[in-house]
């Protein structure tokens, strides 16, 4: 546990107390009784005038304002002086002129105050360490979320303000999105020599919104513009906008404002503002009246009749179609930029960012890494590397190879690695399974080429076979979909020629669904079909985004009948071909599953090749970038 001074303090308090009092206990009524304030007998007064009149009283000492007396009395028998003490009557003044008639030494010892002293110091200092200790306690608990020191404080911006950002990002740490870059440095040069735009009567956007996939690296930017900018920078999310009461969304609004224009110029950075941003009136019943306060405040404050001259907003969200129009028109969100997944150049950035810190073997090239992960972010390719070091080191090697990444990829993709599969009858229809696919892939022209058939378990997947997509493929035609229908119908083709029909399995449910979909979407979609060049699907939408409570048909039900034949015949020509294939190539399978069975994986170069041993391989083109 992390030693702290101020916990130490509050367990320290009652202990100082507890040991003071014991301390008065013990030896403040000990300086009281000190001197000579001692006896070794106890007397009666009737036997204390006895021993007066007996001339027997040498001395008296009288002690407590005369109530007690230490009297020493001779003893000529044994001829020495006893101590003893004697209680006085509180009225007696005849006995001072009687001990004096009788020549008795007589002294009067006043009262010591230090009891009263210790008393009074005991009686104050528990009181004000009990009210010192309540104290710091109270402004402990005050400081802690949900504390009762909060309860004024609802209203307060939650944002973090940092006057010169550390974020320890800057924009040589930003790699594959160099178009977004381009753009945020803008601001920078803004915040940094606004003369530069003001001479050409340019006006630097009021707020410019980042839109992109998970991972691409949209915090990331908005933190390497804090470390480029060098000027006051505020952070807060969407969602601590909103708490449980009414109207706080909107104060905290106008607080974080206005602060920002206090330390103008400065940023403000709002991480997922669809939280806080979606459409008004969306749904049932008009939709958040709470949130959309707080939104109609954010609105007022970026472009309203105040003006906010030198307060630059960045926000970032992955829900652009959820944001209310309001919110994006310009003057507001002037900008919009785009952080999309990187393309091969960028990948090759990114992985040479991340390698920095990692020790790859000389064979290991960054080329190939970037070339065989296509549609990876940002940070799939840091939890890549991330994973292919985990794997380094848990296998005891000195650097990361080529089997760490291939592997790490194959983690990433299809999920951890189960157990193999002993020898069984499931095993081998589980390889026919694989190797239908990979055979139907192969011998498609329009079919990415085959990277890699096994046998080892990933997730929720017996068997897998990897294709390698073409490179940045922004339009799909109709023959490459009717590829990839068939070559995700190649496992139960597989299953169905060699096993028969009463012995298909589960296993092609997941492709079933996958074919399904295709073949829908090319059917009402992309108008790749029977019932002609029209899109009989729109985008609608959900009910809390604003699209009503139920899904109109846009087509009449005998239409609804066609789309329906359409997607089985597409599904069944698709089988049809896969089913072909596997009957014609019936020895190379064998083969194949043999081999697969044995290795439990083939290489997808080692595959072809066999193939082309008993049929002609087509070539493919595959786009090869260049940098």
């Amino acid at each position: 546990m992390k030693f702290s001074w101020r916990t130490a303090l509050l367990w320290s308090l009652p202990l100082l107390v507890v040991g003071f009092f014991f301390w008065q206990g013990s030896f403040g009524r000990a300086d009281a009784n000190l001197g000579s304030n001692t006896a070794n007998t106890r007397m009666t007064y009737g036997r204390f005038l006895e021993y007066v009149d007996a001339g027997r009283i040498t001395s008296v000492d009288l002690y407590e304002n005369g109530r007690t007396a230490i009297v020493q009395v001779s003893d000529p028998e044994v001829d020495r002086t006893l101590r003893s003490r004697v209680d006085l009557p509180t009225n007696a003044p005849e006995l001072i002129a009687r001990l004096r008639d009788s020549n008795i030494r007589l002294d009067s010892h006043p009262v010591r105050n230090n009891g009263m002293v210790w008393g009074f110091v005991g009686n104050l200092i528990f009181p004000v360490l009990l009210i010192a200790s309540l104290f710091f306690l109270f402004r402990r608990s005050s400081n802690m979320p949900g504390g009762p020191g909060q309860a004024m404080n609802f209203g307060k911006s939650k944002a973090r303000f940092q006057m010169d950002a550390k974020t320890g990002v800057m924009f040589d740490d930003v790699a594959g999105i160099d178009e977004a870059k381009e753009e945020l440095q803008e601001v920078v040069t803004f915040l940094k020599q606004p003369e530069r735009f003001t001479a050409v009567g340019a006006k630097i956007p009021k707020g410019v919104l980042l839109v992109g996939p998970p991972g691409t690296g949209k915090t990331l930017l908005a933190k390497a513009i804090a470390g480029e900018a060098g000027v006051p920078f505020f952070s807060i999310s969407g969602s601590e906008f909103v708490e449980m009461f009414v109207g706080v969304g909107a104060s905290r609004v106008r607080d974080l404002f206005k602060k920002a224009k206090e330390n103008a110029p400065c940023l403000i950075f709002i991480a997922e503002i669809d939280a806080v941003g979606r459409q008004r009136g969306a749904g049932i019943g008009g939709g958040n009246d709470e949130r959309e306060q707080t939104l109609n405040q954010l609105l007022t404050e970026m472009d309203g009749f105040e003006g906010n001259t030198g307060i630059i907003i960045i926000a970032a969200t992955n829900r652009p179609d959820v944001l209310d129009s309001a919110l994006m028109r310009p003057g507001r969100f002037d900008r919009q930029v785009m952080v999309d997944a990187p393309d091969y150049a960028g990948r090759k950035e990114i992985l040479e960012v991340h390698a920095r810190n990692k020790k790859l073997a000389p064979e290991v090239s960054i080329d190939s890494i970037a070339r065989r992960t296509p549609g990876f972010s940002g940070a799939d390719l840091a939890n890549l590397l991330n994973e292919a070091a985990i794997l380094t080191a848990r296998r005891r090697k000195s650097a990361i190879t080529l089997l760490e990444i291939d592997d790490a990829v194959d983690r990433v993709v299809a999920g951890m690695e189960g157990t193999p599969l002993v020898d069984s009858k499931s095993k081998r229809l589980i390889a026919y399974h694989e190797v239908g696919h990979a055979i139907v892939g192969t011998l498609l022209k329009d079919h990415d080429p085959v990277q890699k058939v096994t046998l080892i378990p990933r997730g929720q997947a017996q068997g897998l076979t990897w294709f390698t997509p073409n490179e940045e493929q922004g339009l799909t035609t109709k023959a490459q979909l009717m590829a990839r229908i068939a070559g995700a119908m190649g496992g139960r083709a597989a299953e169905e020629e060699v096993f028969g029909d009463d012995e298909v399995t589960t296993g092609a449910g997941g492709d079933l669904q996958q074919v399904t979909e295709m073949a829908r979407q090319m059917v009402t979609r992309f108008g790749m079909s029977n019932l002609g060049p029209i899109s009989l699907e729109s985008s609608g939408g959900e009910v809390f985004l604003g699209g009503g409570l139920m899904n109109r048909s846009e087509y009449s039900e005998e239409v609804a009948t066609r789309i329906d034949a359409q997607v089985r015949a597409l599904a069944e020509q698709g089988h049809q071909m896969a089913r072909k294939i596997v009957q014609e190539q019936r020895e190379v399978v064998d083969r194949l599953v043999d081999l697969l069975i044995e290795k439990e994986t083939i290489d997808g170069e080692e595959f072809r090749q066999i193939v082309a041993e008993y049929a002609e391989v087509p070539v493919k083109e595959q786009l090869i970038p260049q940098l």
